[in-house]
């Protein structure tokens, strides 16, 4: 028999509230399209009379200036190409002077070692 008397009485939960009362979820995904709209395109913007479209992550200018905006996409994507096979280069480059560095002072440690060797056999005469 307790002195204290139950000292554990858990308290009830509250209930849970409702889910959502739409039905939205209960629908396929071209259902919802056709019935919210869905389907919409890229997002594009009008600033200071130029229209602007967002493609594969970058805003591309669909009017205005003298190259179009696809252009200037193939452009950028050639420099970047460029801008690789130039680094590639430089490398090689780096590469060979290392390699040449290299046979270089090879050479000129058998010259010495030959002039060594020269040398002794000359002594020993």
């Amino acid at each position: 028999m307790p002195f204290f008397g139950n000292t554990f009485s858990p308290k009830k939960t509250p209930p849970r509230k409702s889910v959502s009362l739409s039905n939205l979820h209960t629908l396929d995904r071209s259902t919802r399209e056709i019935e919210l709209g869905l389907e919409y395109g890229a997002p594009v913007m009008n600033i200071g009379g130029q229209s602007l479209k967002f493609e594969e992550g970058q805003w591309i200018a669909e009017s205005g200036g003298n190259a179009s905006g696809k252009e200037v996409q193939r452009l950028k994507k050639r420099n970047l190409q460029l801008e690789e096979e130039n680094n590639l280069l430089r490398l090689k480059i780096d590469l060979l002077l290392d390699m040449l560095s290299e046979t270089t002072a090879e050479s000129h440690l058998m010259e010495k070692e030959l002039e060594e060797v020269k040398n002794y056999s000359r002594r020993k005469k």
